[in-house]
């Protein structure tokens, strides 16, 4: 069995699950674990993804604008690559490579059409159903009913170390410029993980917010996370934030509360990495009482 996955995410599970070996092509974003790089990726955005968040911001809106999509399938390369089954998504249009997009570029084929398996993850137990879902797609059901429940047990576990632990109130930084909270299952972490989260509501899209809010609600802890952002990105970027003039007037500046993390590898993967990103969070809120190991590479204090 031949797999195609176009997420990130997905690559993750099909590795996690024991079937990596059966990957054939890749999304240009799929970079974990290592040895998935090596493979052939069938997508790239239709814009320049370099540049600050703003300008990124702008260059997504014109291109959807224009009536395009912000990625496109290589319909050559899945020609070559004549995957028996393509993991996709319909969750985000500006995340990864849409549904419509998949199913147009398979239309294409001359020859016999793979099987599409589309994941809409919007919330936490949505993640573990799509374990299960691809799990199923690639005919290892019980393992993903295995790994879904181990995952599951995990998140437990952690949740239960946090309980009797201080609760401060937390806003979760999605997108910079403009400003964007986090939400999805995020807002369920920020609870597993002994917070009170402040902005954004599980199981829906992440909401643009104003600084004013940001600044109303005054959060002890500010996290930023930032999708398709690793930490040295996300420092340069931070400039937007710290030069505002209000900035410094916060609680979480004032108490040295403000933290930045891998929003490219965790937060913004709903795969089983998923606990990292729990861990994170934490090791974050309960400084100096859990050690995961995540700290530098991870997440840092600014």
């Amino acid at each position: 069995m031949k797999v195609l996955s176009l997420i990130a995410s997905s690559t993750e599970i099909v590795y996690a699950l024991g079937c990596g070996d059966n990957l054939v092509g890749r999304s240009h974003e799929c970079d974990f674990p290592e040895n998935v790089k090596s493979l052939p990726h069938c997508t790239q955005p239709r814009f320049d993804v370099e540049g600050s968040s703003k300008e990124i911001d702008d260059r997504v809106k014109a291109t959807l604008q224009s009536a395009l999509s912000v990625y496109e399938v290589d319909e050559v390369m899945l020609a070559d690559l004549d995957p028996d089954i393509i993991i996709t998504q319909s969750q985000c249009e500006v995340c990864a490579v849409s549904l419509d997009d998949v199913e147009s570029a398979v239309e294409s084929l001359s020859g016999r059409k793979p099987k599409i398996i589309s994941l809409q993850p919007n919330s936490l137990s949505d993640i573990w159903n799509d374990i299960e879902k691809v799990a199923k797609g690639l005919s290892v059901e019980n393992k993903g009913i295995q790994l879904a429940k181990t995952l599951k047990d995990k998140v437990h576990e952690l949740n239960q170390s946090v309980k009797e632990l201080p609760v401060k109130t937390v806003a979760c930084i999605e997108w910079i410029d403009p400003l964007m909270a986090a939400g999805n299952w995020v807002p369920t972490l920020v609870e597993l993980a002994g917070g009170d989260n402040l902005f954004g509501e599980a199981g829906k899209h992440s909401p643009w917010m104003d600084f004013k809010v940001l600044k109303d609600n005054d959060p002890e802890v500010i996290i930023v996370m930032s999708c398709g952002y690793n930490i040295p990105k996300t420092i340069k970027e931070m400039k937007v934030l710290t030069d505002h003039p209000e900035w410094e007037s916060l609680s979480a500046v004032k108490e040295e509360r403000i933290y930045l993390t891998d929003g490219n590898q965790y937060f913004n993967r709903p795969g089983p990495r998923i606990i990292d990103s729990l861990e994170i969070l934490m090791e974050i809120l309960h400084e100096g009482k859990f050690d995961f190991s995540h700290y530098k590479s991870g997440w840092i204090r600014l």
